[in-house]
């Protein structure tokens, strides 16, 4: 088995308002930050998954999303695998 580090960033899909992003946005331009737009806010889910493969890993990740870590109805999850730095500690 290998480990695989995971982030998953979940956002509100396109078509979806986003009220915190508008407010940081607004609040941004009142800061006197010019030029801001577009702002989205998500979260960030960082794990290690142990896994025989990256597939495994992607496919355990996705049960993930769609059961608990994100919303598919309003949310889209996207997903980064890298393998995890090795310990090699005593």
């Amino acid at each position: 088995m290998n480990r695989w580090d995971v982030l998953v960033e979940v956002s509100p899909r396109a078509e979806i308002a986003d009220p915190a992003g508008t407010t940081i946005e607004r609040a941004l331009a009142a800061l006197g930050f010019a030029g801001v737009s577009g702002v989205r806010v998500g979260k960030a889910i960082r794990m290690e998954v142990t896994a025989a493969d990256v597939s495994e890993a992607r496919s355990v990740t996705e049960q993930m999303c769609d059961r608990l870590l994100a919303n598919p109805v309003i949310e889209d999850a996207r997903i980064e695998l890298r393998a995890a730095a090795q310990d090699h500690s005593p």
